[in-house]
């Protein structure tokens, strides 16, 4: 029996925007898409430097010719080819996203972005309606969902196992800045990151916080109903965000609370998840992102491993070594790209596909409500409902 590949006749074509060379989360994007043999990059714009740009591509083995100056002129000039581009991977500053998100969308092209997916809830709800109208596919790379043991942390609460979610604690703890970088030199990226108007309405959330908000949403299941948020700096005289403690109140009454910082020192990338339903607890942790703990009142706690033989296919599937050897973030952010390739493919071929648990537009829409909810809870003292995505 032929796979859905094989049947497609092809890998599909992915341009990028941002991720030149040296860029960490360019080559994360590019690799990933590529891992699997789903996506191969065919062309880009990888600076805002016109010449940057094309000289970018060729250090990455892009034709020279898809090497763009700007993302208007290669949407233009992809529109025009037999070989057109399927997808844009968006990776550049965050103040881009949404321009560049929606002129993907209008040209007719897939979208996958970088967080935050915009600047402001209103423009994410514009980018739930211009995917939707345009029949396309929108996903965001919140890769920590995209870890087997997240998804079936997912599947567990799903299915019931710990009983009706009651209490859900979610932290991303880094140091990166712990010290204040913004009183030496800044390289190119630091600018931006710490310039407000580009980073977005409150840097942490924009740059982790995102991350911790969708997770806790994406393994319970609940969207957040309503905060009350500390905002602000852990040092003296910041003026970007870099701190977020809040307590969340969950759709159906579940409560919880989200603490996120990048100037914690002697954090590092320290991601952890906790559900607890009436029946039990599920515990994650990012420095053991292949095990996930199981424990259910009146039982012996339990270590669930990646590649355990007795977990479903699909969290079987969206792991590639056996159990004990190391795998991670970019096997991850490559299990997105893989559910985006296969629902396009899909859809081109007319064959049924179950929906993939990839993070869409919409999940991006309500982290943009949550952080504006956080915003405002700093600002009155009070808690303060998350706005609704469209139905």
């Amino acid at each position: 029996m032929t796979t859905l590949r094989e049947r497609f006749g092809r890998p599909l074509r992915l341009a990028v925007i941002g991720g030149g060379p040296g860029s960490w989360i360019g080559q994360m994007h590019r690799n990933a898409a590529e891992m699997d043999g789903w996506f191969r990059t065919m062309a880009g714009v990888f600076s805002s430097d016109a010449a940057r740009s094309h000289a970018a591509g060729v250090l990455l083995d892009i034709n020279p010719a898809r090497s763009y100056g700007d993302v208007a002129e290669m949407f233009q000039a992809e529109a025009g080819r037999a070989d057109r581009i399927d997808a844009v991977a968006i990776m550049s500053p965050n103040d881009t996203h949404y321009p560049y998100a929606a002129a993907a969308l209008d040209a007719g092209f897939d979208v996958v972005c970088d967080k935050p997916v915009t600047h402001t809830h209103a423009q994410a709800c514009d980018l739930v309606a211009r995917t939707r109208a345009q029949g396309r596919i929108f996903a965001i790379a919140h890769a920590y969902s995209a870890y087997p043991m997240t998804r079936h942390a997912r599947q567990l609460v799903r299915d019931g196992t710990i009983g009706a979610v009651r209490l859900v604690q979610v932290e991303y703890i880094q140091s990166g800045l712990a010290t204040r970088l913004e009183d030496g030199p800044l390289n190119a990226r630091l600018r931006w990151v710490l310039t407000p108007e580009r980073s977005g309405q409150a840097l942490v959330m924009s740059a982790i916080g995102c991350h911790a908000q969708h997770l806790a949403c994406f393994v319970s299941g609940l969207p957040v109903a309503r905060v009350a948020a500390d905002v602000g700096a852990l040092l003296p005289g910041r003026k970007v965000v870099d701190h977020v403690s809040a307590l969340l109140e969950f759709a159906g009454g579940a409560r919880g609370t989200l603490t996120v910082t990048q100037a914690a020192a002697g954090g590092e990338n320290d991601i952890r998840l906790r559900v607890y339903g009436e029946r039990g607890l599920l515990d994650w942790s990012h420095r053991e992102a292949s095990y996930l703990k199981l424990a259910l009142l009146g039982e012996p706690a339990r270590i669930l491993g990646r590649g355990d033989a007795f977990l479903p296919a699909e969290i079987i599937a969206a792991g590639r070594t056996p159990r004990g050897h190391p795998e991670g973030l970019r096997e991850a952010f490559a299990n997105i790209y893989a559910e985006v390739a296969q629902e396009r493919m899909a859809r081109e071929l007319r064959e049924p596909l179950p929906e993939g648990p990839y993070p869409r537009i919409e999940d991006g829409a309500h982290t943009m409500a949550f952080i504006e909810a956080c915003i405002a809870s700093q600002a009155r003292g009070t808690w303060v409902d998350v706005a609704g995505t469209p139905g």
